[in-house]
């Protein structure tokens, strides 16, 4: 071959090698856009890499949100919290209102803006003062600002074994020792006067008597430390004073007791002064209720196999008005406006009778009265149902220990007699069963209160 036509194949051979790497080199730019090379763009390293090459991914940006909107946090789902509140055995407990210092969040004022030497950049450092308002003469100091105050609901509850008192509020359970007077073994205690007065009962060192204290609670203070070495002072009611019911406002207290063959009903004060007779009947068993202040009910005690009655006497009138009567294992209790009786039988149905037109409403719940209660506007009613109930006597195998519940809360709405489960006790509790006895609401109807009959525990259950 010729030296002319040899250099001709050599350009030819190059050129094609040129162009067959010019269209790999720019495929390759733009299929690697998105990322650069960490060890630069070496023409050569595109096509003959030597050992590893690193490469990092270009992250897009999005673009800068100047509106001002945050996302809304996931809604939580409420929860009914139930806590242990009393850390012993108690024989009763009283709810009120009780007034406490609000906590309020510490402000640390701003620091104010400072020039290049050192002094306030023209902001003035006192607010100005308003248009017509006159400036303060001879350095006269305004006069300090109270702290603000709140309501919150509070418990006082009375041990079982030595009738000290404790108290919490409902929010923040904190139990303190309230009095120190010890009376041994109280059966039953009651709350009155705002949570100021208690009535206890208990068997007499002859354990066969039963002997009722109505002591009065020193008043506390806002703001005071509760020292737990309070003493309590007061009156005893006639022994063997068979039953007491309070009045709805707590100010108000009814007491019967047996004198010969006779039942004798008397109202008093919290106190236990200002006495006033307003019963006698010549049967002695009956258990009393006071559900506003133009009525007292009494239903006589329960049995099986006996049929029971129930009558309502107004305070101020004494008369006597027969409300319900001929039904075996017959317990009540009545609403708030008077109108209503939650009233069970001796298989524990649960039923409604409306005074006003004598109609019985079944409610499909097996329960006692006596494990409920009724909201204040009486339209709603909160209970503590069996999950599961044997076939005995009642109520007089759970009155005498016999038989033993677990229980679930439940609500019914008057109105179209719904009910619904809104807590299983067992399950949020995690291990204990819950006989619960004794309910009670707060004023707002935010915590549901009750003591467990297993072990006379006080319980508490968030509704809010």
């Amino acid at each position: 071959m010729s030296k002319r036509n040899l250099t001709i194949l050599i350009i030819i051979l190059i050129a094609i090698v040129a162009v067959v790497f010019g269209f790999s080199y720019f495929s390759k730019i733009s299929t690697t856009s998105p990322t650069r090379e960490t060890q630069g763009i070496n023409f050569i390293s595109q096509f003959f890499p030597i050992g590893k090459k690193t490469t990092t991914q270009v992250p897009e940006t999005p673009p800068a949100n100047i509106s001002g909107f945050e996302q809304a946090p996931a809604a939580e789902v409420p929860e009914f919290n139930l806590t242990k509140v009393s850390s012993m055995p108690i024989a009763g407990f009283g709810v009120f209102m009780k007034e406490r210092f609000k906590e309020v969040p510490v402000v640390v004022p701003e620091t104010p803006l400072l020039d290049e030497e050192g002094v306030g950049g023209g902001e003035d450092l006192l607010p100005p003062r308003p248009t017509g308002t006159p400036p303060k003469i001879g350095g006269k100091k305004s006069k300090p600002t109270p702290p603000p105050t709140e309501f919150i609901p509070a418990l006082r509850y009375v041990e079982r074994a030595t009738g000290n008192i404790y108290q919490t509020f409902a929010d923040k359970i904190d139990e303190r020792k309230f009095s120190e007077t010890v009376i041994p073994n109280v059966y039953e205690a009651s709350l009155a006067n705002n949570g100021e007065s208690v009535v206890m009962r208990y068997l007499k060192t002859d354990e066969k008597s039963i002997e009722t204290f109505v002591g009065v609670l020193p008043k506390e203070f806002l703001g005071a430390d509760t020292t737990g070495g309070n003493k309590l002072t007061g009156i005893f009611l006639p022994e063997n004073t068979t039953d007491i019911s309070i009045s709805p406002d707590t100010l108000k207290m009814l007491y019967l007791f047996n004198s010969g063959n006779s039942a004798v009903g008397i109202a008093s004060s919290a106190s236990g002064d200002k006495k006033s007779q307003v019963f006698d009947s010549p049967f002695t068993e009956w258990l009393s209720f006071w559900p506003n202040k133009n009525m007292i009910t009494l239903t006589t005690k329960p049995s099986a196999n006996v049929p029971g009655y129930m009558y309502a006497i107004n305070p101020d009138k004494k008369d006597f008005n027969k409300i319900l009567g001929n039904i075996n294992g017959l317990t009540t209790l009545m609403s708030p406006n008077g109108k209503l009786v939650l009233y069970g039988n001796n298989n524990l149905s649960l039923n409604i009778y409306n005074i006003n037109t004598g109609e019985i409403n079944p409610l499909g719940l097996r329960t006692l009265p006596e494990k409920c209660v009724w909201g204040k506007a009486s339209d709603t009613i909160y209970c503590a149902v069996p999950k599961f109930i044997d076939a005995k006597e009642y109520p007089n195998s759970w009155y005498m220990g016999e038989t033993s519940f677990s229980d679930d809360i439940w609500k019914i709405y008057i109105t179209d007699g719904s009910t619904v489960i809104i807590s299983d006790l067992v399950s949020i509790n995690g291990a204990e069963d819950i006989d619960g006895i004794k309910l009670a609401l707060d004023e707002n109807e935010n915590y549901l209160f009750f003591v467990n009959k297993k072990d006379s525990f006080l319980w508490e259950l968030n509704l809010k």
